[in-house]
């Protein structure tokens, strides 16, 4: 009884310092919670407004640039995923690569061939494991992305877009992240950054007219200097999302271990009182049995 006892103990304090580890990640998740829906909003507006210029160029020029025309018989497609650079986070990983999967799937449907960029650890080694070839990948940013590592990644991303494919290039690119929604509601996404879909639409824009411009210099001119922004800009806000989604999915996984821990170790103390009461019984029933003994005789 008393071993017993004293692995109970064993136990209960191992899962006691657990649950301060998870208690503690559970906090610091929180408060990056906080600091990333900040960094969120404040690129917003930004990327409102390069977007209505862009549209307003688009849809005021002829201009045929190559990273807003269709390219005629697409034959690769370039997938950006995204996920951390540390686990416990839930399903936040899994999802991400479940919904690149399945982007996969379309796109071979479709008569292309994926080709992979992958940022943070976990789809790094995901890869890896399953002997997948990944065209260039990023780590060490996934937390707290700033915007020259968005600037590196969207550079590759559009040198890729304008080579030919026959020399590796690809036709399309497709950026795969996880939405914030809620801290209670993360969702993965798979959107197409190029080219640009345009639509002729005669419904005004959900957020006004868009403004006239005077074109100067040329709107090829612009394009050129517009575009390389408006795609840095998309997968810095995809960064960001994904930063405020993992914190999210971070701090609710370790507050269901924190939770678990604290069930355990209520299990482990009844187990370890019922051993308890269990060895005082048999030491009372030893000096009952003794003194009974000594009594006879």
């Amino acid at each position: 009884m008393g071993a017993q006892l004293r692995v109970y103990r064993r136990r209960i304090r191992s899962v006691q310092s657990t649950k301060k580890i998870t208690r503690a990640m559970e906090l610091i998740a929180a408060s990056r919670i906080v600091k990333a829906q900040q960094r969120v909003t404040a690129a917003q507006p930004y990327a409102r407004q390069i977007t209505r210029v862009i549209s307003a160029l688009a849809s005021q020029s002829t201009v045929d640039h190559p990273l807003i025309s269709e390219k005629p018989n697409p034959s690769r497609a370039a997938i950006l995923v995204i996920t951390s650079d540390r686990g416990l986070a839930g399903g936040y990983n899994a999802n991400a690569l479940k919904e690149a999967r399945s982007l996969e799937e379309t796109l071979r449907r479709e008569g292309k061939e994926p080709v992979t960029y992958a940022i943070g650890r976990k789809a790094v080694g995901y890869y890896r494991f399953r002997g997948r070839e990944v065209a260039q990948s990023w780590t060490g940013f996934s937390e707290q992305p700033r915007y020259e590592d968005a600037k590196e990644v969207a550079d590759t991303l559009i040198g890729a877009f304008i080579e030919a494919t026959e020399n590796g290039g690809v036709d399309e690119i497709h950026v795969v992240y996880t939405e914030y929604v809620s801290a209670l509601t993360q969702r993965p996404v798979a959107n197409r950054v190029l080219p640009l879909v345009v639509e002729e639409s005669d419904a005004p824009p959900p957020e006004g007219a868009l403004p006239l411009y005077e074109f100067e210099p040329s709107p090829e001119a612009l394009l050129d200097t517009l575009l390389p922004r408006y795609v840095e800009t998309r997968v810095y806000a995809a960064l960001l999302e994904s930063a405020a989604s993992e914190s999210a999915s971070r701090r609710r996984a370790m507050k269901a271990a924190t939770d678990n821990a604290d069930e355990l170790i209520k299990s482990l103390t009844r187990a370890a009182n019922s051993a308890r009461q269990a060895e005082i019984t048999q030491e009372i029933s030893e000096i009952v049995g003794g003194a009974a003994a000594l009594t006879d005789a």
